[in-house]
């Protein structure tokens, strides 16, 4: 049984309550953008990745936002190769730009609720990490 994020705020390591540090923002809005940035040159999964290595014990705002963006980026990783196995047949010259729009889009809605210090889920992840 899990239980649900708080809905804003944050948790210290010792699970108290309590307020959220410029710093767990930006590693929290770095797990989210940089798998733009790591897209370019390797898989969008390893931004999310080192941000959940380093900083995902000393703050569970930031394990949240890096398990869940790690989340986003393997179901993209996917659903990117199911599309483009989907050109054979002409349907994923459709998909996949539909797709990519998708993908940048809840990116930045993600990056701007971890700058916030907001929880956010993305919509149709299949959430394989926790």
């Amino acid at each position: 049984m899990t239980v649900p994020p708080p809905p804003s705020g944050s948790w210290d390591p010792g699970g108290r309550p309590g307020p959220l540090t410029a710093e767990d923002r930006n590693w929290a809005m770095a797990a989210h953008v940089g798998s733009i940035v790591t897209a370019w040159f390797a898989l969008g999964l390893i931004a999310p990745l080192v941000v959940l290595l380093l900083r995902g014990d000393a703050s569970p705002f930031v394990r949240r936002h890096a398990v869940e963006s790690l989340n986003f980026q393997i179901n993209a990783f996917v659903l990117t190769i199911v599309f483009a196995l989907l050109m054979f047949v002409l349907v994923g010259f459709i998909l996949l730009p539909v797709y990519g729009v998708f993908y940048l889009v809840c990116v930045v809605i993600a990056t701007v609720r971890a700058s916030n210090g907001e929880e956010y889920r993305y919509p149709l992840t299949v959430r394989l990490v926790s």
